[in-house]
């Protein structure tokens, strides 16, 4: 089979394609045909060796993907070959809060994961695609979308006719957008992109603030909300701009931090926004197979077709992740195998 391996991570021209044997799963695996893979941030900081230590020179990429099963070896849990399906990046995170030791089975990262032909998964982590739900909108639920789900649904509690802030226009970001729509609540979103932005009221967007030609985008938004600020922020952006963030919270609101792209400031940033307003500030890192489970089962019910910036061959591999570095799309990059 075809594979693509993270190389000496140096940058995305280490990233490179081998050919191997199709893999045999083990006893409680399954063997499955990838059919699409899709790209994160952090699989570009892995080639450049910024994602914790080193990895492996031959460990195969990517956390999201979608496929069909060929063979089970033991235990079935009701799937069989042919069934399409998908997993969360965290294999062993199957239910319940969060524990560190799901870093040891982290796809792409600390096992094998989806940019190759074939890959061989726990059976237990598997999970059932319906028909009425594409290849393209299931391979992007894995990372961005169970995120985004942990932290608007399974933390934040989202209802109907609240405000969620999302900063920013990468996966995360639009997929946030979106599920937050489809559960009623009302959207502000961040860019330094106009073209972008009116893309995101198509999607539903309520409030659009332009953070190049309005740098203090908190104000910003209470001007447009008459001082409300949001019920949930959808944090991609991190420390350095939490100052801002917390500012543009309504009281007793809930942030789910779960990126850091903004750069890190050289003091430590005022939190009294943080006790003054008496907000609840969680840290997210990604979700389980159960919460994953409810979110394709949310898309199958809802139809919510996550947007796909643009798609790739396989042998397009590092063309996709240069356009992801580019740092101009808008939603996920998708990769066919």
């Amino acid at each position: 089979m075809r594979a693509w391996e993270l190389g000496p991570q140096t940058g995305i021209e280490g990233l490179r394609c081998v050919e191997g044997p199709v893999p045999e799963p083990k006893p409680g695996e399954a063997l499955i045909r990838v059919h699409a893979a899709c790209l994160n941030h952090r699989d570009l900081l892995m080639l450049r060796g910024n994602y914790g230590p080193p990895k492996p020179h031959d460990r195969i990429p990517l956390s999201d993907g979608v496929g069909t099963i060929l063979k089970i070896a033991g235990d079935d849990f009701d799937l069989s070959a042919g069934s399409r399906v998908i997993a969360p990046h965290f294999v062993s995170w199957h239910d319940g809060p969060f524990s560190p030791a799901s870093f040891a089975q982290d796809l792409g990262v600390s096992c094998d994961g989806w940019l190759a032909e074939y890959i061989c998964l726990p059976t237990a982590a598997l999970i059932a695609v319906p028909d009425s739900v594409s290849d393209e909108s299931a391979a992007t639920l894995a990372a961005a979308g169970t995120t985004a789900w942990h932290a608007l649904v399974a933390f934040a509690g989202v209802r109907p006719g609240d405000l969620v802030l999302v900063p920013g226009t990468g996966g995360v970001a639009i997929m946030a957008l979106q599920i937050a729509r489809t559960l009623g609540a009302e959207v502000a979103i961040t860019s330094s992109s106009d073209e972008k932005l009116e893309h995101c009221r198509t999607l539903g967007a309520r409030y659009l603030i332009n953070y190049r030609s309005r740098p203090d985008w908190a104000a910003a938004l209470l001007e447009k909300t008459g001082g409300r600020g949001a019920d949930i922020v959808v944090d991609t952006i991190g420390l350095g701009e939490i100052e801002r963030t917390l500012a543009a919270t309504a009281p007793n609101g809930r942030i789910a931090l779960i990126g850091g792209l903004a750069a890190k400031t050289g003091s430590a940033p005022d939190m009294f926004g943080l006790i003054a307003r008496n907000l609840t500030l969680k840290g997210i890192t990604s979700g389980s197979r159960a919460m994953l489970a409810d979110l394709l089962e949310h898309v199958a019910v809802t139809g919510l077709q996550p947007v796909i910036d643009c798609q790739f061959p396989f042998n397009e591999t590092l063309q996709a992740y240069a356009h992801l570095d580019r740092g101009g799309h808008m939603g996920k990059v998708l990769i066919r195998a």
